[in-house]
């Protein structure tokens, strides 16, 4: 009996050492391992149309480390819509003041990240999961963030109601293809 209440006390122990080691200073949400396999579809950018130049000379030398004309560039798609400079997005040279400008012009927190990492990090530790679902990596990121998911659907009518277009969506219960 008495080398049955040991065995169990190991045990015991073990489990609890096992649970000291894991990180509570930066819980994880989102375990990787716990994911579906499914493909990424904003992953995918497709390209751009091809284009044929009006003379083949205005073509640049081939540059293997260089960009393709076709091929997506976000960074500058986002600064063009946002009246900003293309080419500064694409080539590295930091944020664009003009757009930095247009998005403060209602007033701006300049401590604002630092204010967003410690709300998140106390979110993440106020919802990190259950002891089982933290020891065996189980993915928690779904429920806790469930509360903070729009419904499309409510969002679109309510858009509506106010007058504004909406583009169509698909119906309730169906995916968009």
């Amino acid at each position: 009996m008495a080398l049955r209440q040991g065995i169990f006390a190991i045990a015991g122990c073990a489990i609890l050492a096992l649970g000291a080691c894991s990180d509570t200073d930066q819980p994880m949400l989102m375990h990787a391992a716990a994911q579906d396999n499914e493909p990424d579809e904003f992953g995918i950018l497709p390209t751009k149309p091809l284009e044929m130049p009006d003379s083949l000379s205005e073509l640049p030398a081939p540059n293997p480390n260089g960009s393709n004309r076709v091929d997506p560039q976000p960074r500058a798609d986002i600064a063009r819509a946002l009246g900003g400079n293309p080419a500064r997005a694409v080539s590295g040279g930091g944020v664009d003041g003009g757009i930095v400008t247009y998005a403060g012009r209602f007033g701006r927190n300049d401590g604002i990240r630092a204010q967003l990492a410690a709300e998140d990090l106390q979110f993440r530790r106020d919802n990190n999961g259950r002891f089982l679902e933290r020891l065996f990596s189980v993915n928690v990121y779904h429920n806790a963030y469930e509360r903070m998911w729009l419904d499309k659907y409510t969002e679109l009518q309510r858009w509506r109601r106010a007058g504004v277009q909406t583009p169509s969506a698909p119906p309730e219960g169906q995916q968009a293809e």
